[in-house]
């Protein structure tokens, strides 16, 4: 089918001509890794005249369009909404002025239009992510972790204002990211007296010797009064209560800028299949709709019905009932708002409440970042609910040598945006360990563990619930909250660290592609980590824009190889020089990254050379990406919670007792909720030789990467998202599911 671009939005939609412009498959090549957009876009005012929509509609009749697919926040979507209510009218309009026949009102009598969102701000309703959203989050950490730097050496107060006028998700977000010592969104203004507060808040944190405050505004920002509250007036207020040396840096067009995000780049990929599908499904009976994403699950929802909740969240906010506007906002950002009002400001000691149970937590397996951001959680809400937390230095192994101590609210202070493991993280499995390990719970009167880590962590879980036979000790509430950069835990859609891999591998590949724009006709071979788990590979080739990604999940054959080489040289012959192959490192024993190397080499001679890298542990290092600092921030606040619940619910005169298989469990994220699932449960969706799950979720978009290498392939549309209605949730559901 034809596939038009409209260069600078509705205007060229309006001004016609030059600005509408058939698209072949090159002219799309390269465009992944570029910010902004390459089809322009504008503000336009004629579009919100009925005389320019007329027009528009009849450039749209000239060239027999009558689907349109359109990306960009609130306003051009309730633009678009507006057009496709008015389109039979504007139609008739057209043949009465004589400028199209009949035959062409019928023939065009209908038109189909889904949304997709693309706005920094992530202020539509009905969705979880708009696209674009997670780009400005890197951009706002990138500059909050290099201003940190600066002000520890200075001690100094940092006010950063970042964008969202009507919207303060970023603000919440990057609060969430960096432990921002205070935060102001339009939704949700502070108290009366806040001025007080806040200044007793810097003020107590300086005499605990941090030399650090980080205050985040948003530019909307309002106190109770509907009054703005600005960086300035804050930076002011600082500066003349406590006379602490404050700066103020404004992010502004920073936020819009700059390369995507790897998260960015497979929501904005998978959201473009969604809307394609929409439209070839449409009829002249349903409704235009919105392509997001619920969770991990991609949904269909109404245009109408999400464009009036977003007004209804500016209605609530312009008169005063700002917990309607957070409820209207939608669970992700209650969710949001609850954990940090629940890290951020420690209760005093004489409020919290005394429950006398000590609770463990650990790191296992390899290291991840977003596992600090995922300790910092649990020590401050099991502090939080009343328990005295103690840290595990070195996974079971450390354990086992009693080395564990007491932690407190202050020692996780600034753990967030750290990468590796603080704690220290081993592999070594508990077996062997169990006499010494049951001791020490013994000895410390731990009463339950939380381990944070990626498959051992979920066989160690299985060795101490097979030992409570044996040991009374381990007879107590266990949770895990996976993390790894493989993300081959079963029983997780994501774990902690993949998504910062994930950033690694894309920029690398961004790099090498670059490294070949001088020299013509060179293919590249990368091998990424993973174990036999094949996420990384696959969901960086989706990332990244390559030709093929080689995984032990979808066995591959000589001939595979041959047809990929072909497929290359094709490639070559057209104005695109360049390839790029990734193969995860266990993918197959005799295909190695060398004999693919080798084999690439001799088959493309004369055509095109070969270039190989392997990445290796750069892919586990690094500061986590917002994605990993947020969700390891609240999966881990969620699991310290369920452990309070099971605590209470196992404690029998005067001592805790759990021996069933729902008192130890994986909490995960499945498709739109997290779910704690116990470990028992999921020993028969494990495949234990090769340690993935035996279903994995990504392998339905391997079709998707293959179709944008332009391999002819049929994609599974039974996973595709079905029209659903904007849910109202109550303020309960939102503790329950949302990430």
């Amino acid at each position: 089918s034809e596939i038009l671009f409209f260069f600078q939005g509705y205007q060229g939609m309006v001004d016609g001509g030059d600005n509408i412009v058939e698209v072949s498959w090159e002219s799309v090549s390269s465009i992944l890794q570029v910010g902004g957009t390459v089809i322009g876009s504008a503000r336009c005012k004629s579009f919100r005249t009925r005389e320019g929509r007329l027009q528009a509609a009849y450039n749209l009749v000239q060239r027999g369009i009558t689907n349109l697919c359109v990306i960009g926040g609130d306003g051009s979507l309730t633009g678009a909404n507006l057009f496709r209510e008015e389109w039979s009218g504007l139609l008739e309009e057209l043949a009465q002025k004589g400028k199209i026949d009949e035959e062409a009102v019928k023939k065009y009598a209908y038109l189909n239009i889904v949304g997709m969102v693309g706005s920094i701000d992530n202020d539509f309703c009905g969705t979880d992510m708009t696209i674009g959203t997670d780009s400005a989050l890197h951009r706002i950490i990138e500059v909050v972790d290099a201003i940190m730097t600066t002000a520890q050496s200075h001690q100094r107060t940092f006010v950063l204002e970042v964008m969202g006028r009507h919207c303060g998700y970023l603000a919440l977000v990057s609060a969430l990211a960096c432990g921002a010592d205070w935060v102001f969104i339009p939704e949700y203004p502070p108290e009366e007296g806040w001025e007080d507060s806040m200044c007793v808040k810097l003020s107590e944190n300086r005499a605990r010797k941090k030399r650090l405050n980080i205050i985040i505004v948003a530019e909307g920002a309002i106190d109770c009064h509907n009054k703005p509250i600005t960086s300035e007036k804050v930076k002011d207020l600082v500066v003349q209560r406590l006379g602490f040396d404050t700066r103020v840096t404004i992010l502004g067009h920073v936020q819009r800028g700059g390369t995507p995000s790897a998260f960015d780049r497979i929501l904005a990929s998978r959201m473009g299949v969604e809307a394609v599908l929409a439209l070839l499904e449409a009829t002249p009976a349903t409704p235009a709709c919105v392509v997001s994403l619920s969770g991990n699950q991609a949904v269909r929802l109404p245009l109408m019905e999400c464009v009036q909740m977003t007004q209804e969240v500016q209605k609530a906010m312009d008169e005063g009932s700002f917990l309607e506007a957070v409820r209207l906002r939608g669970r992700s950002f209650e969710n949001n708002l609850n954990t940090y009002k629940l890290l951020s400001h420690k209760k005093p000691d004489a409020e919290l409440p005394k429950t006398n149970f000590n609770v463990a937590v650990l790191n296992v397996g390899a290291p991840a970042a977003g596992m600090n951001a995922a300790v910092r959680a649990a020590v401050r809400v099991g502090i939080t609910e009343g328990h005295k937390m103690f840290a595990v230095i070195d996974g079971f192994e450390g354990f086992a040598r009693g080395k564990i101590k007491e932690i407190s609210w202050g020692d996780v202070g600034g753990w967030t945006g750290q990468g590796g493991s603080i704690l220290g993280t081993k592999r070594t499995l508990p077996a062997k360990y169990l006499e010494k390990i049951a001791d020490q719970m013994r000895t410390n009167n731990i009463n339950a563990l939380m381990v944070i880590g990626g498959f051992e962590a979920y066989l160690g879980l299985l060795e101490l619930s097979a030992a409570r036979e044996k040991y009374d000790e381990f007879c107590v509430p266990m949770v895990m909250v996976p993390a790894t950069v493989s993300n081959n835990v079963p029983g997780s859609d994501f774990s902690i660290g993949a998504d910062t891999a994930l950033n690694t591998i894309t920029d690398t590949c961004d790099r090498i592609k670059q490294s070949a724009s001088g020299t013509k006709r060179r293919v590249f071979i990368i091998e990424t980590m993973g174990g036999y788990c094949g996420y990384l590979a696959n969901m960086g080739a989706l990332a990244a824009g390559a030709d093929a990604a080689y995984i032990f999940e979808e066995q591959f054959d000589i001939r595979e190889l041959q047809a990929n080489v072909e497929h290359l040289t094709e490639k070559m012959k057209t104005s695109i020089q360049r390839g790029l192959v990734l193969r995860n490192e266990n993918c197959n024993e005799n295909y190695t990254t060398d004999f693919i190397y080798q084999l690439y080499s001799e088959e493309g001679k004369g055509v095109f050379d070969c270039r190989k890298n392997v990445l290796g542990h750069m892919q586990q290092g690094g500061a986590p990406s917002p994605f990993d600092r947020n969700f390891g921030t609240k999966i881990s606040a969620k699991a310290m919670q369920w452990i309070s619940k099971k605590l209470k619910e196992t404690y029998r005169k005067g001592k805790v007792f759990a021996n069933t298989d729902d008192s130890v469990c994986l909490l995960g994220m499945r498709r739109r909720n997290l779910v704690f699932q116990p470990v028992a449960e999921l020993k028969s969706e494990t495949d234990f030789v090769h340690r993935i799950p035996k279903e994995q979720w990504w392998l339905k978009l391997r079709p998707l990467m293959k179709i944008l290498a332009k391999y002819k392939t049929s994609y599974d549309v039974s996973d595709s998202g079905q029209l659903e209605h904007v849910a109202m949730h109550s303020p309960k559901e939102a503790e329950t599911g949302a990430i």
